[in-house]
């Protein structure tokens, strides 16, 4: 029974259920009396064409590439959103944003955040007994219960929202260019505490630069850093992701850990920049930094839980197009109507740029290895789990019949078929849910 809990949570709740083809990996081999540790990883703002693998023009992302050759990598996977807040709210809940409230990002001055009747996957898999961490952007709601350490996880490092939201002494390349934040009288250059500190500029800057609010960098519920050192995050995330995974590990009870990057969102950090042949050397500094980081994360899980960890690497969004030579590459799909439109193929627009990312699967001994996916996941169908102990017969969709981008023929119209206890086998081509039923307020 535990087994089918965690197979139905597996493909339920994470992902919008991208990762049924994972299902019955994830309950064979050697590992099947234990439960398996997962790690996401979530870059901000990348683009399909970021990745080398998927687009020989990158040179940029050895480490991906690695993994994508010592695993599975899904070439028409599609995030739920193409603007953070909405994207990472699905991820963590299984829910698209009609159902799950988050519709639009989450500002600054935002008082509420991710409804507190949604449940996390976190929250389930900490009641199963899991230790369950985060480091990253959050943006899904800073103030009170809304803050990480409410909403199922154990540790958190990171910073609340986006990190061109409020100002740092280390502004890094951005479209416009943000100054770093300004000192009133008496004002040193940093704050630590519990509250946010303030700063007061005395002159005006540009609209789309934060001026007022130093950006904060959080130990669980404690400010360690205002403002954030940009030039410095990427290392202290590898530092505290691999420390997370070395503890829970030591401690013999399954882990989850969530790494949403600072990575590829602007400004982007100023430091390592190297001769780029494409003329694109802060963008390609960053990539290359990012794929370290993600590199000593996987290189942690290799050394300590290999056998034993499903690691997944994706994307919340396409690119920031309007961000210029500091936006990534969406690959092919530049959509070339709407491009001679005037308009934009990337994030915040729903054309395959804004949401087509890249997706990456992760776990020697159990995932294929150099194996490539085409089959297009995304949400199309929807039974709901109202107990653990049983599913309710599936409800197709409207929506069920759809074909993969690059796929030469019209898939067979979708079956399931019924297990034991209930359970029902996964067609292809179709998104899971599961739904947590909480008692009404």
């Amino acid at each position: 029974m535990g087994w089918l809990f965690l197979k139905v949570l597996f493909v339920g709740v994470t992902f919008l259920g991208c990762l049924y083809p994972l299902v019955d990996f994830c309950c064979s081999g050697d590992t099947r009396g234990q439960k398996p540790n997962f790690v996401i990883i979530l870059a901000d703002d990348m683009g399909w064409g970021d990745l080398g693998a998927n687009w020989a023009e990158t040179k940029d992302t050895a480490n991906l590439d690695e993994m994508a050759a010592e695993g599975m990598r899904f070439v028409d996977f599609h995030a739920a959103a193409s603007t953070c807040s909405p994207s990472r709210a699905s991820l963590l809940t299984g829910r698209l944003g009609l159902r799950n409230g988050v519709t639009h990002n989450f500002a600054v001055t935002s008082v509420g955040g991710l409804p507190l009747n949604e449940t996390t996957l976190a929250e389930v898999l900490r009641q199963a007994g899991y230790v369950t961490g985060m480091i990253g952007k959050w943006h899904l709601g800073h103030h009170g219960s809304y803050h990480p350490n409410f909403r199922g996880f154990d540790y958190y490092f990171g910073i609340p929202y986006s990190h061109d939201m409020g100002c740092t002494d280390t502004p890094g390349y951005n479209h416009p260019p943000c100054p770093a934040c300004p000192r009133g009288d008496g004002d040193g250059p940093s704050s630590r505490g519990n509250e946010c500190c303030l700063w007061f500029p005395h002159r005006t800057h540009e609209r789309d630069c934060y001026t007022d609010v130093a950006l904060p960098l959080y130990e669980n519920l404690n400010i360690v850093e205002q403002p954030v050192n940009l030039s410095g995050l990427a290392q202290k995330y590898a530092e505290k992701a691999t420390q997370f995974i070395q503890h829970a590990s030591a401690s013999g009870r399954p882990f989850l850990l969530y790494v949403a990057l600072a990575h590829m969102h602007v400004p982007l950090s100023g430091t390592r920049l190297s001769a780029d042949r494409r003329g694109r050397r802060p963008y390609g500094a960053a990539l290359r930094e990012m794929d370290r980081l993600v590199g000593q994360i996987k290189d942690k899980v290799d050394r300590t839980a290999r056998e034993n960890t499903f690691l997944w690497f994706t994307g919340d969004n396409g690119p920031w197009a309007q961000k210029c030579e500091l936006a990534g590459s969406v690959g092919p799909f530049t959509g070339s109507w709407q491009t001679h439109q005037g308009g934009s193929a990337a994030k915040q627009t729903t054309w395959e740029g804004g949401h087509r990312v890249p997706a990456l699967a992760y776990w020697p001994g159990t995932v294929p290895i150099n194996v490539t996916s085409t089959a297009l996941l995304r949400c199309c169908f929807t039974p709901t789990v109202g107990r653990l102990e049983s599913m309710e017969p599936f409800r197709p969709s409207a929506w069920n019949n759809t074909r993969p981008s690059m796929s030469p023929a019209e898939p067979k119209p979708v079956t399931g078929r019924s297990g034991p206890r209930g359970f029902t086998s996964l067609p292809s081509f179709l998104t899971w849910k599961r739904m947590l039923r909480k008692p009404s307020l």
